[in-house]
């Protein structure tokens, strides 16, 4: 696999996993959605630490920097 994200998306994608775990764990959102939202929260941290989404080659989309 190669790296196909940036670290600015990185970021992001781990504070909007905090974000959707916070939310769940201080039991603002419960239920479906919670579950929904844990699940979402995980494969942000997970493609977040490998660097790799594997949607982005699908649709063509690169948000790493470029290597020279």
């Amino acid at each position: 696999m190669k790296a196909n994200m940036g670290s600015t998306d990185r970021i992001i994608r781990i504070l909007l996993a905090v974000i959707m775990a916070a939310l769940y764990f201080t039991g603002v959102v419960t239920d479906t959605l919670g579950i929904v939202l844990m699940v979402v929260a995980a494969v942000f941290a997970l493609t977040s630490l490998i660097s790799f989404c594997p949607l982005y080659p699908i649709l063509g989309i690169n948000t790493c920097g470029t290597k020279k």
